[in-house]
């Protein structure tokens, strides 16, 4: 079977009935995936529970803001790898980037000045911080930053805010979720959560652990604005109690300005995490920081030494440079104010969809405008992944990959204009649906999952 599909545009299929729509060299793929790869993906977001059953595709290439499937279909993405392809898939400068250091080798015994360049154009970037150590996953630095702040504080309790989905794959976070198989409970009673906006709470917290909690980490800003002096509010609790603040900008990071949230509104933490944007899919994350906590992980200085990040591929030259032209190109061609005039049109276009439909209270859009996710409501406005199934059908029949509606760079008015037909033709299905007060016939098999679950 031939996988690897190359028709370009003009030799796609356009949109389909979302009864007859079916994906066989995609199903096939699938299971080739579940017999070889547990879960038959390496992130647990990517997999084909999260979509209608029999209706996950499996790509084949992207370029831009389109995907093909091995079936031959033509998608436009959103969601973009995870968040990770802001600027669009194969962006031509990051690629030239790229290919200029593969035929300069890619990693060494010793560092390449390729990592002295990066980290200067990154502290440039973010010029809150003063160090900057480099990774190849979000995971990787955000655990860092906890372990960090533990030996910078002598404390053992890490609080995360509890309103976050995701922090790390390590057992410190996620031994709070339901999937904590594995995972000793004595380590998880060392994670104790705080919830945002409420800076009573947090404090009324830091005060029942009083000297236990070495940090507080969170995502400064998510799918509502914070609310006027919040940030700044833990920035003074974390100063009052001796704890770090972590700022997790994994998201936030390029997508809210250059510099992440911190730059957008002007409160510096401690240390804070960057990845997905920063390579537009190429593997590179960033722990940053304050010079005196960040040196404890290094050689110049007379503590105790802190293990804070080592890794082989922490430094691979072409991903740095991956990193570098993206940063270049989101300075030279304003791209964050691009992403929200996009996710703004798209928003706009879907709630109207979506209103004169009738389902507006059961579809809703939530985030900032570059940053879109939505909810699906049930005939009781309640959460429903029977809803969501529903609409995700339609929207792959129509040609659109949404998990999400997280923009790119590289979408276009068409592709817009695009999506919002697709999203109006999938809520008069809603419709049908919520005055039957029953999806059931319109989702052709078992309903998506939430990926945090006790059981498979």
């Amino acid at each position: 079977m031939n996988t690897r599909d190359t028709r370009d545009a003009r030799g796609s299929r356009g949109p389909q009935n979302a009864d007859e729509f079916s994906l066989p060299r995609s199903r096939r793929a699938n299971e080739r995936l579940h017999a070889l790869v547990p879960g038959g993906a390496h992130t647990y977001a990517k997999g084909d529970d999260q979509y209608p059953e029999h209706l996950a595709p499996v790509i084949s290439h992207g370029r831009g803001a389109h995907v093909w499937d091995v079936d031959g279909n033509r998608y436009i993405e959103y969601g973009s790898g995870l968040r990770s392809v802001s600027l669009g898939h194969a962006h031509p400068r990051v690629v030239e980037a790229v290919r200029r250091e593969l035929d300069r080798g890619s990693n060494f015994v010793r560092p390449s000045v390729v990592e002295v360049e990066a980290a200067e154009r990154f502290l440039a970037t973010v010029p809150t911080a003063e160090m900057v150590k480099f990774a190849k996953n979000g995971s990787d630095v955000t655990t860092a930053a906890v372990r960090l702040a533990r030996a910078v504080t002598g404390r053992p309790r890490v609080a995360v805010c509890g309103d976050h989905p995701f922090f790390s794959v390590d057992d410190w976070f996620i031994g709070t979720t339901p999937m904590s198989a594995g995972i000793p409970a004595s380590t998880t009673e060392l994670t104790v959560a705080f919830p945002y906006g409420d800076l009573a709470a947090t404090e009324e917290l830091l005060t029942r652990y009083r000297d236990e909690i070495a940090c507080l980490i969170l995502e400064p800003a998510g799918h509502t604005e914070p609310p006027p002096g919040y940030l700044a509010g833990l920035r003074e609790l974390a100063d009052r109690h001796g704890c770090v603040l972590i700022f997790d900008e994994m998201i936030t990071g390029f997508r809210w300005s250059e510099a992440g949230a911190q730059g957008l509104y002007d409160v510096v933490p401690d240390l804070s995490t960057f990845g997905k944007a920063l390579g537009n899919g190429f593997a590179v994350s960033a722990l940053a920081g304050r010079r005196d906590m960040m040196e404890r992980g290094g050689l110049r200085h007379s503590g105790d030494r802190v293990f804070l990040l080592s890794t082989t591929h922490g430094a691979e030259t072409h991903s740095l440079a991956a990193a570098m032209a993206v940063q270049t190109t989101y300075v030279e061609e304003g791209i964050t104010a691009r992403l929200h005039a996009l996710g703004e049109r798209l928003a706009a276009g879907v709630r109207e969809a979506a209103a004169c439909t009738g389902v507006g209270d059961h579809l809703v859009l939530r985030g900032r405008d570059s940053n879109l996710v939505f909810t699906t409501l049930d005939e009781d406005r309640r959460p429903s992944q029977q809803y969501r199934t529903l609409f995700l059908r339609q929207l792959l029949a129509g040609g659109v990959l949404a998990p999400s509606f997280v923009v790119s760079s590289a979408l276009g008015d068409a592709d817009i204009d695009h999506t919002v037909d697709v999203v109006a033709r999938a809520c008069v299905v809603y419709r049908k649906a919520l005055d039957a007060a029953d999806p059931t016939p319109w989702l052709a098999g078992r309903p998506v999952k939430p990926v945090f679950r006790r059981l498979a």
